[in-house]
C-alpha cells in the first residue's frame, strides 16, 4: 500500500499559546506539566524582568540582565523577541530545534506580538488564543494580581483590550473560565490530539 498515514511517528508540533495579560497562560501550563500525560517540551523564556515571588530562575523563565539579553540578540540567538512592558523577552532558537529534533510537541508561552512573529517564520505552528469569558473578568484579574503600579496597570487593561481584538488571527480560541482549569486543559489537549490526527498533518521546518 502506497502512500501509508505515518501513524506511529507523527511529526511533532511547534504550539504557541497566547492571550493578553491576566488570562492564565503560566497557570494552564504549568497544570499541563503536572499532568504530564504527553511528551511536550514546554520552552522557557528569557525575560529582563525583574523575578517575581514565587518564580523559578529556568522553570518560570531564564532571568536575564539587559547586557545579558543585548548579547543573545548580537549574536542572533534567539527565535523571536519582543519590548512587553518595558522589558524584552524572548526565545532561544536551540531550544526550540532541539525539541523539535527529539520528536517531541514544542509549547511555547508567548504574548499575543510574540506569537504574530511565530507566524510568520513558521506558517505551520498552531496558535491557540487563550481569554476570559469577558472583559471585565480580565479587568478584575488584572486588578487581583497586585503587582503593578497604577500607571502600569493602566497600560496591561489598555494593551489587553486591544489583544482581545487579535483573537481572529490564531487557530483556536479557548476560554479559560475561573473554577475550570481542569476544563482548559482538556480543551487544549483536545486540540493537540485532533492536530496530530490531520490527514494531511503540519510539518514545522526550521
Amino acid at each position: 500500500m502506497t502512500n501509508e498515514f505515518n501513524i506511529l511517528h507523527p511529526e511533532p508540533l511547534l504550539i504557541v499559546v497566547s492571550g493578553p495579560s491576566g488570562v492564565g497562560k503560566d497557570t494552564v501550563l504549568h497544570m499541563m506539566e503536572e499532568r504530564g500525560e504527553y511528551p511536550f517540551h514546554f520552552v522557557v523564556t528569557a525575560t529582563t524582568r525583574p523575578i517575581r515571588e514565587g518564580e523559578v530562575h529556568g522553570v518560570d523563565y531564564f532571568f536575564v540582565s539587559h547586557d545579558e539579553f543585548a548579547e543573545m540578540i548580537e549574536n542572533d540567538e534567539l527565535f523571536e523577541y519582543a519590548i512587553v512592558y518595558n522589558d524584552y523577552k524572548g526565545n532561544a532558537k536551540k531550544q526550540v530545534r532541539d525539541a523539535l529534533d527529539s520528536g517531541k510537541d514544542v509549547i511555547m508561552r508567548l504574548d499575543v506580538q510574540g506569537a504574530a512573529t511565530v507566524k510568520k517564520i513558521v506558517p505551520e505552528a498552531v496558535l491557540i488564543f487563550l481569554t476570559t469569558g469577558s472583559e471585565e473578568e480580565l479587568v478584575s484579574r488584572l486588578e487581583a494580581r497586585k503587582t503593578e503600579t497604577a500607571e502600569g496597570l493602566k497600560l496591561r487593561i489598555a494593551t489587553a483590550r486591544q489583544e482581545l481584538k487579535r483573537a481572529k488571527d490564531f487557530d483556536y480560541v479557548v476560554v479559560n473560565r475561573d473554577d475550570a482549569l481542569d476544563k482548559t486543559v482538556d480543551i487544549i489537549e483536545a486540540i493537540i490530539q485532533a492536530e496530530h490526527h490531520r490527514t494531511n498533518p503540519r510539518k514545522v521546518s526550521l
